[in-house]
């Protein structure tokens, strides 16, 4: 449910127009040997993100600065299928890693034109080259140019066409500079999506939200509170009118962890019995019925989720590697998965770890 791809350099210049090569994406070279993404005028810190994997802990910390420094399977899907199968993983949805997970590096740029372009040509590229090698092991997810909602579903559409599985967009637009989930803003794209029927894919941080709580506090705090942008993008979802105008609009909360969930359904549903009677907000839905009918968590490892499964719903549940980040336990995932699941009945093991994704993305496994 959550793995993420390194673009390779010539992703955006064997896709633009020439008059827009130049401003465009593009690898280059500093004096001290160091590879950055450069987009018109801007130039990226890095190009791995936490491309670590098959590295030890000792080791995390420094991203690759190059393309040499990552093993093949970061950017090239052959090779990615190679580490796939090492780790005993058979399917694995990819998010950007340039582009950034919802597409927002295209969201800052000055020529909106351009970043059209960007957008469009990124999934050209996620289509036709990475999962064009196998489409079922490695399923087509696309970003939307989100900052203009008429070109998004054009995008929905063009792309479900050309076989797309997935949607990533961000988990709370509003910082971003965009209207929320309450607006009717975003009506006409819902509409797209749930016809298309794609799902929709939250990753957290795709707010460019940091759930820190101090300029001096180790990264360590914000990296263990990722998963609380997740729990407000589902409180945020659950409480809006997007579900009840979209019943069948389906949306997976990526990299957020499971564990949380059956706490946060008590307290939206005990607020819900509360204070809805004096707010604008569904009336007649329980926020945790709408949570089970249109939302689905994903895990790495969380003991404390699979013991709560049943509180959850099992059919809620996926499992991710997060490959090649630094959660990702590459290339052990099987392993941690069968500690995982040691004492959970194979029908539950087979629903979370295959099934539920199998359906939610329809994929013929």
């Amino acid at each position: 449910m959550d793995d993420h791809l390194i673009e390779h350099p010539m992703v955006w210049q064997d896709r633009l127009p020439e008059a827009y090569k130049e401003a465009g994406p593009r690898i280059v070279e500093t004096e001290s040997g160091q590879q950055l993404w450069q987009y018109e005028d801007r130039r990226s810190s890095n190009i791995g993100l936490n491309a670590v994997a098959g590295k030890d802990p000792t080791q995390y910390g420094v991203d690759p600065i190059r393309y040499d420094q990552m093993i093949p399977g970061c950017y090239e899907p052959e090779e990615r299928l190679k580490d796939m199968d090492i780790d005993g993983v058979y399917s694995g949805l990819c998010f950007p890693t340039f582009p950034r997970f919802a597409g927002t590096t295209f969201n800052e740029g000055v020529d909106k034109k351009l970043a059209l372009l960007c957008s469009q040509a990124y999934n050209d590229f996620m289509i036709d080259e990475w999962s064009a090698i196998d489409p079922v092991r490695l399923p087509p997810l696309v970003v939307l140019p989100f900052w203009d909602v008429e070109a998004s579903v054009a995008e929905v559409y063009r792309t479900a066409a050309k076989g797309a599985k997935a949607i990533t967009f961000p988990e709370n637009p509003v910082p971003l500079g965009h209207p929320s989930f309450h607006s009717d803003h975003w009506e006409p794209l819902w509409n797209a999506i749930e016809e298309t029927d794609l799902p929709l894919c939250l990753h957290f941080g795709t707010s460019r939200e940091i759930p820190t709580t101090a300029p001096d506090a180790p990264e360590a705090v914000f990296i263990s509170l990722m998963g609380t942008n997740s729990m407000k993008a589902m409180a945020d979802l659950c409480f809006s009118p997007v579900f009840h105008r979209h019943p069948n609009l389906k949306v997976s909360l990526s990299e957020g962890g499971i564990g949380w969930i059956p706490y946060l359904l008590e307290r939206m549903d005990d607020t819900w019995e509360k204070h809805r009677f004096y707010q604008a907000i569904n009336q007649e839905v329980k926020p945790s019925e709408l949570f089970r009918r249109n939302i689905w968590g994903c895990f790495i490892t969380d003991d404390v989720g699979l013991a709560l499964r049943h509180d959850i719903g099992l059919d809620r549940i996926t499992w991710e590697c997060d490959y090649p980040h630094s959660d990702s336990h590459w290339p052990n995932s099987r392993k941690m998965v069968e500690e995982s699941f040691i004492d959970i009945p194979d029908e539950d093991v087979r629903a979370i770890v295959e099934t539920n994704a199998a359906k939610l993305f329809k994929l013929k496994v």
